[in-house]
């Protein structure tokens, strides 16, 4: 158990690290890329085309906007890979329900997929997975009238925190954090209602969906992160990746290529902040 709790603290810290590499007073955005890692430039040029599917539920990721235009972060990593690859005159986007992806993918009516498909043993008998461009961190929310030191992990020993029932959060806070008195709660919407009522010292949960909430209205700025993104694939999965025909790993090289490109020139960052100004690193 120490071990694990060791573990778990590390990553934490290198997860930190990573996210604030470069001290700035505003949000942060992940940097996930060794800039120094050397990645082949790929040649595409016999390339026809890179037609990328998604679908239009996955809000801020691949929506409809108000004109009904396909929209979203995927869309614009999408078109910024596109761009990086010089294949930005051959790049298609298209969107389908997710239960048709797969088998559009393995027509050749497409020759990726970016739309949040996890990367599982299972799913690996599929595809070919580029590495994740973005991961899901676990964080910390404190009521603003109830200010938390650092390090977090002393400060929240014996008070009470929430965490959703069942998940992947809550076996890491009861595996990892030590004699928190932990409060579990059937939803999301019940933990943030217990949290904003002052029933709790602190929240546990997935990071985006927390930053989505501390900026909405039903929070009403009654919070704040605290702490930093603890990112723990055994808990959270790996993240979001590229998803192509198992036979074609050479194009999961390219995304790659061009994702670690794009992460270097910020291009990266610039996107995560347009579409999550509260960031969950």
């Amino acid at each position: 158990m120490a071990l694990r709790r060791l573990a778990a603290a590390l990553i934490c810290l290198g997860a930190v690290v990573s996210a604030t590499r470069a001290p700035a007073a505003g949000p942060q955005a992940p940097i996930l890329w060794d800039t120094q890692e050397r990645l082949a430039k790929p040649d595409l040029a016999a390339m026809p085309r890179l037609r990328f599917l998604t679908t239009t539920d996955f809000a801020p990721f691949n929506f409809l906007d108000g004109s009904g235009r396909l929209s979203g972060f995927h869309i614009d990593l999408a078109r910024a890979i596109c761009a990086e690859l010089e294949l930005a005159g051959k790049c298609e986007i298209q969107a389908l329900p997710w239960d048709e992806l797969e088998t559009a993918l393995q027509k050749g009516e497409g020759e990726a997929i970016i739309a949040g498909i996890a990367v599982t043993a299972q799913a690996r008998e599929t595809y070919a997975f580029s590495r994740a461009y973005l991961q899901f961190p676990a964080r910390f929310v404190v009521p603003r009238t109830k200010p938390i030191t650092e390090p977090v992990y002393q400060a929240l020993q014996g008070k009470k925190v929430g965490v959703v029932a069942g998940t992947g959060h809550e076996h890491m806070l009861r595996d990892d954090f030590g004699k928190v008195e932990i409060v579990t709660y059937p939803k999301p919407e019940d933990l943030h209602a217990a949290l904003k009522a002052g029933k709790l010292d602190a929240a546990f949960g997935d990071g985006m969906r927390l930053s989505f909430w501390l900026g909405g209205a039903d929070a009403a700025d009654c919070c704040r992160f605290a702490g930093g993104p603890y990112i723990a694939p055994e808990y959270f999965g790996t993240g979001l990746s590229i998803a192509v025909k198992a036979d074609n790993p050479a194009l999961a090289a390219a995304f790659d290529y061009a994702l670690q490109q794009i992460s270097v020139k910020g291009t990266f960052a610039e996107l995560y902040l347009r579409y999550f100004p509260i960031s969950f690193y």
